[in-house]
């Protein structure tokens, strides 16, 4: 049997030229796989819980945690191993300048063919303000990327090697299609609320952009460091695998929000409260926003689509645990929206390793 390797820019390249039908594809699958892991028996399916050992995270001196996550199918056998950066403790500059920038993007409708270069990131930026910020959250603020690196090998039953993959980018993708699949069926999609800026934000957007385009009209970028987000901005802006997304919605707008900024708390506020979808990718040691932009009776006012990444230590925490007691708890007669009577729901790709692992 041949040996697939596949670096990361490889990777990279396959799942920018996937279409929309291609991701729902590849959505029902790994529905279907999710199904038989939390239903499926060791006689019915290889794919079944009993059969998924959990992932081991071994950490280093170095300020790094190496994670080992095997797997296995009734015709194959899996490990992904990777290498990230463990949050810590680092200086801020108390008086760092601030800065808040929102961007809009206009497509171009016209039939005529154009010759001029697609629009700079600087040629969209406004509002640009400058103040003083409060210390930044060190969980978040470090440039130090936390991003996984390693490598994904596939065997089969009988243990030979078939596939050597790079993890980085197919593990975003993967968190993003999954998160994504319950994002698909919402009714409202207007305003989508993005927290982060790296590898799983931009799947995230991407993904949401490639399903439900035409009717997402706001995507507010939340990142506590705004280089970060600038960056990521000026790809979506800038590079020709954004293009037919740019061009697909002439209403579509884009926001960066940094707490570098003196507004962050409103924009903050503001944005969590409108969002029809959240979205959280980050590694966050701290509560992403306080739980009361959406418990309060105010946040009741509306429903909402709420999804995290997940973490690998107690210690990290997207959403504030109030938020979760809201979503489970016993139903009472003072709704709020049209959907309340059916009560909140929680859905984990594993409730075994959601209750040993996760901060929330």
């Amino acid at each position: 049997m041949p040996l697939t390797v596949l670096s990361d820019s490889e990777i990279n390249a396959i799942l920018y030229s996937l279409s929309r039908d291609d991701v729902l594809s590849l959505q029902n699958n790994l529905a279907e796989a999710l199904h038989e892991y939390s239903t499926g028996t060791q006689e019915t399916t290889g794919c079944c819980q009993s059969n998924q050992p959990q992932r081991i995270a071994i950490p280093a001196s170095n300020n790094q945690t190496t994670l080992f996550m095997p797997a296995s199918t009734s015709t194959s056998r899996g490990i992904k191993i990777v290498t990230l950066a463990t949050i810590s403790e680092i200086s801020c500059n108390d008086s760092l300048p601030s800065i808040k920038a929102t961007t809009s993007h206009t497509s171009t409708t016209s039939s005529s063919t154009s010759t001029s270069d697609p629009p700079t990131l600087a040629s969209q930026i406004s509002n640009i303000s400058i103040g003083r910020s409060t210390k930044p959250d060190p969980s978040i603020t470090s440039s130090q990327s936390t991003s996984p690196i390693g490598s994904l090998t596939l065997l089969t039953a009988t243990g030979t090697p078939y596939a050597f993959l790079a993890a980085s980018t197919l593990t975003a993708f993967r968190t993003a299609l999954t998160a994504t699949l319950i994002f698909t069926r919402r009714t409202n999609v207007h305003t989508l609320c993005v927290f982060g800026a790296g590898l799983q934000a931009l799947w995230h957007i991407r993904l949401a952009l490639l399903l439900r385009g035409p009717e997402i009209h706001h995507v507010h970028i939340i990142n506590r460091n705004f280089e970060r987000a600038r960056k990521l901005m000026e790809e979506i802006y800038t590079s020709p695998d954004w293009e037919h997304l740019r061009k697909s919605n002439s209403k579509l707008d884009f926001s960066i929000v940094s707490n570098e900024y003196g507004e962050y708390n409103r924009l903050l506020k503001e944005h969590v409260r409108k969002a029809d979808a959240i979205f959280c990718c980050t590694p966050s040691t701290t509560p992403l926003f306080p739980a009361e932009y959406l418990t309060s009776t105010e946040g009741r006012k509306k429903g909402r689509y709420v999804s995290a990444i997940g973490s690998y230590r107690h210690d990290m925490i997207e959403l504030h645990p109030d938020i979760i007691r809201q979503a489970v708890a016993p139903e009472h007669k003072h709704h709020h929206h049209k959907h309340a009577e059916r009560g909140g729901v929680i859905v984990v790709d594993s409730l075994e390793a959601s209750m040993k692992e996760a901060g929330e």
